[in-house]
């Protein structure tokens, strides 16, 4: 890791964030879309729900796997490989004819994207200094709140114009694109691989065990977060079909509320390495538990935006939460195995935030499914809060 007093966030700012941006726009383009694709190749709701869940599976399938990948190819080559991966994946999903296919081809794409997200995390680590972490942190989150800003916008005008296909097709463009920008990045991680080939790499299994307690303490805060994020891209579409919304005013809507994650990013970075933190984790539970619950009383394009808008300004408070943790407990022996147990904790909430939504609306109207997890939202602010203060207790103690 960088120690450099001289140090500028953007010295690193076109490798660190430039392929982040590119891949989030395809990602952002494919978002709002897949539980509406679904739909078009005849799902009913519950259905829809499960095909949007199965991003999150591959991301959770793949966590542990890309955690070891990067420990023995690297951040860079392992970019460059799951980018390609990824927009094939896009391109099967816009060209086939039937939801096994679309489903399959949803899965790889999170197992890509799990590995492409962690590779950028320890890009980060290794480029920079501990007192800056919260703020690069927050820049890659909100690198990726650019490209969910961009992706709907591009996503609707492809779709009015070529079809729900087209989302997909775009969004396949954009990963291939970013593998060929993950060229430009320096491998900083060379030398620890080359010690770690000499002596042995360490198992994924002995770096969990080693380090369980802050997986199931502190990564469950980050479970907990995952999932309250999930249901934007799961619970909110299907609402907005059940109002009568088009596929093209979803799309404008998550571009609003994208915006919105965007304008709070750097203010939260700055809280963070400031304040500690808990003081940026919290809101994203709470914005998040409150537009859950007043979801069934959006009846239209303006109120559906006004509930985006309050989900967004939490999450976008929290931007690089996630990575920004997971750099202030990883060890450095077996730090990407770690990361990779790390990113499996927040991907079991990611799939199974909308794993949940699939099974309560296969028994209860999606108004009714809203307020449930409301309430779970509701109840695991104080979990949330409790293990992320203790992250301050020790960092403050540590002089950091």
């Amino acid at each position: 890791m960088t120690t450099s007093p001289d140090f500028r966030i953007r010295d690193v700012a076109l490798v660190a964030y430039g392929p982040t941006i590119v891949n989030s726009i395809g990602h952002g383009a494919i978002a709002p879309m897949i539980a509406l694709h679904a739909r078009a190749l005849g799902a009913d709701v519950p259905t829809a729900a499960t095909v949007v869940a199965l991003l999150g599976l591959g991301m959770l399938l793949g966590s542990l796997p890309a955690g070891a990948l990067i420990a023995r190819i690297g951040e860079r080559r392992t970019l460059m490989i799951v980018g390609f991966v990824d927009g094939a994946a896009m391109l099967a999903a816009a060209l086939t004819p039937t939801l096994w296919g679309l489903s399959l081809a949803i899965i790889v794409s999170g197992l890509s994207w799990s590995a492409f997200l962690l590779a950028r995390q320890g890009f980060m680590i290794d480029a920079v200094p501990k007192e800056m972490m919260a703020r690069a942190m927050a820049g890659l989150g909100g690198s990726h709140r650019v490209g969910l800003f961009l992706g709907p916008l591009l996503g609707a005008g492809a779709v009015a114009l070529f079809g729900l296909p087209a989302a997909f097709v775009l969004g396949a463009a954009m990963s291939a694109s970013s593998a060929l920008m993950a060229r430009l990045m320096p491998d900083l991680g060379q030398d620890g691989r080359e010690v770690a080939q000499s002596t042995g790499h360490l198992s994924v299994v002995s770096v969990l065990v080693a380090h369980r307690r802050t997986l199931l303490t502190l990564g469950s805060a980050i479970l907990l977060i995952g999932a309250c994020r999930a249901f934007r891209t799961s619970l909110f579409p299907l609402w907005a079909d059940h109002i009568g919304m088009s596929p093209t005013e979803t799309s404008l809507v998550f571009a609003a509320a994208a915006l919105v994650d965007i304008a709070f990013v750097y203010p939260g970075g700055w809280l963070m390495d400031t304040y500690g933190r808990m003081v940026v984790a919290l809101p994203v539970i709470v914005a998040g538990a409150l537009s859950l619950l007043v979801l069934p009383l959006a009846g239209g394009i303006v109120s559906m935006t006004a509930v985006m808008v309050l989900m967004a300004a939490g999450n976008g408070l929290s931007s690089g939460i996630n990575m920004t943790l997971g750099a202030d407990v990883a060890p450095v022996e077996g730090r990407a195995q770690f990361l990779g147990g790390w990113r499996l904790m927040g991907d079991v909430g990611i799939s199974g935030g909308p794993l949940l939504v699939s099974a309560i609306a296969a028994v209860a109207p999606l108004g009714v499914v809203a307020v449930i997890l409301g309430v779970v939202m509701t109840l695991g602010t104080g979990w949330v809060g409790w293990w992320t203060h203790q992250v301050d207790v020790r960092r403050r103690a540590a002089g950091v």
